[in-house]
């Protein structure tokens, strides 16, 4: 099986500053979090939304853990959800991690 960094790095389907932020991502440890702006910033981009568009469209999770990013101020979203059944899979999926 083909690792999923190489995947990430090697597919035409996904635009360079995806490509980037899923790459981050991945350095993100399992039972952590980064925050959108934080994860913006490690990338040298401003805007924490960006980021945010970018995982929305993730087409890796779980492998590119996009659960691992939150808000600053909460949980945040969930492939453009932000309440109700996604946010409970996150949550879900951030609590499996730490234990």
């Amino acid at each position: 099986m083909q690792d999923i960094r190489d995947r990430v790095l090697h597919d035409p389907h996904i635009t360079d500053f995806q490509r980037r932020v899923y790459l981050e991502l991945l350095k993100v440890p399992r039972g952590a979090t980064v925050t959108y702006g934080e994860l913006a910033r490690r990338i040298g981009c401003r805007s924490a939304q960006a980021v945010g568009q970018a995982l929305r469209r993730n087409p890796y999770a779980p492998e590119v853990p996009c659960h691992r990013v939150v808000a600053n101020n909460g949980i945040g979203g969930f492939f453009g959800h932000t309440d109700g059944e996604m946010i409970d899979k996150k949550r879900r999926l951030l609590k499996q991690e730490q234990q």
